[in-house]
């Protein structure tokens, strides 16, 4: 085995592996049913999935990632890297225990598009197919979908990983918000917000900031030089270790205005309302059916058709949203992001769908929170923070 002197790596290698294995016996069962032989994975998702948390993105602004991994049919498994990248990856990113190691030159690799795939097909029986999480040749299918499928239900050691990130980016938020001065301007806010989550190894990979009226008019409201004055919202969306949580607060200075109040109450209700529905076969119409009609019920027919209403999470975002015309069930162990809005208001945690109800992993310490009983239950969600 490789001598490392990551203590990190060295403490968690076991947990690691036996994390691997089991993702690595998803992928497995995948390939039979896709009758392939073998997977190639590159996007900065999949290998942060595959590889239990490692990285492998340089270049943030794209979806490629700078080291690949080959899971075969028969279950073997290859890191490839051209020479520049292997060395960095092997010592800091992932173990050859787990992953052999398949290095190339970069000028080989740049000389054709081709050269990855033909490589990785090398490595397969003669004649046996590979598939792809992104784009390679017209003759190499892409199994995205599969892929996120075998992502969905997380497992032990990631939910463990989550809910420290979204203890931590909850309570980085709530630490942020009292430091912050009325005439602030929404890119400085923004600036702040990025630099407190970064100093817990946090990296957010969407900042908005909106301030007073540009919350009624803007649903992904990107922070300009405008300053705040009475209302302001902050969402964001956090990642470490490849799984991103998601978030949004509100606050006002001073008395909440009544129409903030009574809209951002209703928000709540119609969160309530997804969160006590989202279990286990559960499907992504008919949340999005329950979402629209809970609109109805609080005379807010048709805000549903403003803005999507958020879906399941893990190490995207969103992995699916919630859409008339989707087919996606939910899953046990499965994270989702809800962000129901009306109009001026929002209301955003990170949740796991566990066998005895949904669990908040981002809440905020000493945030003001909106509690709705549905059958004996009480769902929670972020109120207005008046200061």
């Amino acid at each position: 085995m490789f001598i490392r002197e990551n203590l990190w790596f060295q403490i968690n290698y076991l947990f690691v592996s036996s994390e691997i294995k089991e993702k690595t016996e998803r992928i497995l069962k995948m390939l039979v049913e896709k009758k392939l032989g073998g997977v190639l994975i590159n996007s900065q998702h999949n290998f942060s999935w595959i590889t239990a948390g490692a990285n492998n993105g340089i270049d943030l602004s794209r979806e490629n990632g700078a080291a690949s991994i080959l899971i075969r049919n028969d279950g073997k498994k290859f890191v490839l890297a051209n020479r520049i990248e292997m060395p960095r990856m092997l010592d800091e990113e992932i173990s050859n225990e787990d992953f052999e190691p398949i290095d190339f030159a970069w000028e080989d690799e740049k000389s054709s598009s081709d050269f990855l795939t033909n490589r990785a097909l090398s490595l397969l029986k003669n004649g046996e197919k590979i598939g792809a999480d992104l784009f390679i040749n017209a003759a190499t299918p892409i199994i995205e979908g599969d892929i996120a499928r075998c992502r969905y239900e997380l497992t032990d050691a990631e939910i463990e990983r989550f809910r420290a990130l979204g203890k931590d980016a909850g309570e980085t938020l709530g630490e942020l918000i009292i430091t912050l001065q009325i005439g602030d301007s929404e890119i400085e806010i923004a600036r702040k917000t990025k630099d407190a989550l970064a100093a817990k190894n946090i990296y957010s990979v969407v900042t908005l900031v909106a301030t007073d009226e540009r919350i009624q008019k803007f649903r992904h409201p990107v922070p300009t030089e405008k300053c705040w004055k009475k209302v302001l919202m902050i969402v964001v969306c956090t990642k470490r270790q490849g799984l991103i949580a998601s978030l949004s607060r509100i606050i006002c200075d001073g008395k909440i205005p009544a129409a903030l109040r009574k809209r951002t109450d209703a928000c709540a209700r119609v969160n309530a309302k997804i969160l006590a529905a989202t279990k286990q076969g559960a499907t992504s119409a008919g949340l999005y059916k329950i979402a629209a009609d809970a609109y109805a019920a609080e005379n807010f027919a048709g805000e549903e058709k403003l803005h999507h209403q958020g879906g399941a999470s893990g190490y995207k975002t969103r992995d699916w949203v919630a859409h008339p015309n989707s087919s996606e069930v939910v899953q046990n162990n499965q994270a989702f992001a809800w962000n129901p809005s009306i109009t001026g208001t929002k209301t955003e945690e990170t949740v796991i769908v566990r066998e005895n109800g949904i669990e908040i992993i981002t809440a905020t310490p000493n945030f003001p929170q909106i509690t709705v009983e549905i059958e004996g239950r009480e769902y929670l969600s972020p109120d207005i923070l008046s200061l």
